[in-house]
């Protein structure tokens, strides 16, 4: 690989670490934004969700648009929205510009990510090709991953508002290295007309069903507006397919979905992103508010899972020609169905359980993630390429968003349930305090509170007047059975989800089988 492909590659890099850095960077420091911007954790929401539903609505359509205007000249152009976003959202003094800031930094990603993966591909030569993916893929899977690390590590050095600010030096640096390496004069283009059409159902595809998903809990999964948006998804879905399969220059040309590794590989970017992005989701809100863990304590904790896919994710990639994509993934699969067992099992206050389970699971999303990257760009050229790469990248938010949809609603579900249970055992148990009803009535009231407006920390008990032994241990009781009830909550997603890491296993036939001479 000669120097100035290798730093074209690691250019495109940057691009690709920033703008999948910023699906998750931002979770672990929703605490600390919400103190500095005087908000509630429902509107501070958007921030996170504009991003992630204008990414994967915005990314093929800005990927073909790309196509027809110049991968290099387009690229540019994302890269200082993406910037301009990030400033906004770094200075921003109330919630409704840091969502504007977001908006804009979702759109600068939606055109960077399938550029940068196609301009870094066509860059290097073809027996080198595979190398190219692989580097490319990881560093998705990496920026994905080490998100809330990032996250909680600028947040408790600096502040919150580094964590977008961090992206404007390595977005210049990318951008003044762009218009060093990349050839503008005479750029290539697909010289085809745009298939509009194509474009705006895609959008509304992608819209309702990321916003349906993102929104599901909070809305309910019945209501109106939920069933509405499952409705036009159906509706335009059917349409754009109908549509796509008669149309000369489609928005994604579905000989795609006749490789069968590409399809395999879809499949598998989705379930191994939910079961991978479910720990790194969920598990740091367990560390700080039950445990009361810094967020920079709860992103280290998670380190695990994420320093496993750094190390076993390019061995698998370069093992894929040797071994086959079925024995690689099913190696995977069986790693992180091991890693949900022990969560299952495992003991959350005891964190070397929970490091080992996690482990596991950031071992088989490690050995998942290299082949399927490289087996979703398969021997595509030209605008199947980039079609191939931003479907790919919309597949992976959808399995984030999902991961995001099934296990926030399960863990919120077990949350209410939780305290419910910590309520009546403590309604029962401040029956047999020998004090004054008034004093009962204060001790339960107090109760009450913690319970469901501080985490059922139950520490407000200390403030009754006289504190008997029989209060103290009341209060012990309670303290205890909040930390076995909350727990309970958390762990419960994981060994229903148990089950269904099994069935993943059924995944790995969709691939073919290593033949060996």
């Amino acid at each position: 690989m000669k120097n100035k492909q290798l730093f074209t590659l690691l250019t495109m890099a940057i691009g690709i670490f920033l703008c999948i850095l910023d699906t998750t960077v931002m979770n672990i420091a929703l605490p600390a934004i919400q103190t500095g911007l005087h908000t509630d954790l429902n509107k501070l929401q958007w921030a996170l969700n504009i991003y992630t539903i204008t990414f994967a609505t915005l990314t093929i359509p800005l990927g073909r648009l790309a196509d027809h205007f110049g991968q290099n000249r387009v690229y540019l152009i994302g890269l200082f929205v993406f910037i301009v976003g990030s400033m906004i959202s770094g200075a921003s003094s109330s919630v409704n510009l840091l969502i504007v800031g977001r908006g804009i930094q979702s759109i600068g990603a939606a055109i960077i990510f399938p550029t940068s993966m196609t301009i870094g591909i066509n860059t290097i030569d073809i027996k080198q090709r595979d190398q190219a993916i692989l580097i490319l893929g990881l560093t998705q899977g990496l920026a994905a991953a080490f998100g809330p690390t990032f996250g909680g590590l600028f947040t408790q050095l600096w502040t919150w508002r580094s964590i977008f600010f961090i992206n404007v030096p390595f977005a210049v640096l990318s951008l003044i290295l762009c218009l060093i390496l990349l050839p503008f004069k005479n750029e290539s283009r697909v010289k085809t007309s745009v298939d509009v059409l194509g474009m705006i159902l895609s959008g509304i595809i992608l819209f309702s069903l990321t916003l349906a998903l993102v929104q599901g809990s909070t809305w309910g999964w019945l209501s109106f507006s939920i069933l509405g948006l499952f409705t036009t998804f159906s509706i335009s879905l059917i349409l754009f397919l109908l549509h796509e399969s008669r149309c000369t220059n489609p928005m994604i040309q579905l000989d795609l979905f006749k490789h069968r590794h590409f399809v395999g590989s879809i499949v598998v970017t989705v379930i191994s992103g939910i079961f991978f992005v479910a720990i790194i989701v969920i598990l740091p809100s367990y560390f700080t508010k039950i445990q009361g863990y810094s967020e920079l304590q709860a992103a280290i904790m998670i380190t695990p899972a994420t320093l496993m896919v750094l190390i076993f994710s390019p061995f698998s990639g370069l093992l894929l020609k040797k071994i086959g994509p079925r024995l690689l993934i099913t190696t995977g699969v069986l790693a992180i169905i091991a890693g949900y067992v022990g969560m299952s099992v495992s003991n959350l206050t005891i964190y070397w359980q929970l490091a080992v389970s996690i482990s596991l699971i950031g071992i088989g999303y490690g050995i998942i993630v290299g082949p399927i990257t490289i087996l979703s760009a398969g021997n595509f050229t030209g605008d199947l390429l980039t079609a191939s790469q931003s479907v790919t990248g919309v597949f992976r938010q959808i399995g984030t968003v999902l991961a995001v949809a099934i296990f926030v609603t399960a863990l919120s579900n077990n949350l209410v349930t939780a305290k419910r249970i910590i309520w009546d055992d403590a309604q029962n148990s401040v029956k047999k305090i020998c004090v004054s009803e008034n004093e009962r009535k204060k001790i339960a009231t107090l109760t009450y509170h913690d319970i469901y407006f501080s985490e059922g920390s139950s520490d407000n008990i200390k403030q009754t007047e006289k504190i008997s032994p029989q209060v103290k241990k009341y209060r012990l009781g309670v303290k205890k059975n909040v930390q076995i009830q909350m727990t309970n909550a958390f762990i419960r997603p994981y060994r229903i989800a148990t089950p269904f890491t099994v069935a993943f296993l059924s995944s790995i036939f969709i691939f073919k089988r290593k033949r060996y001479n």
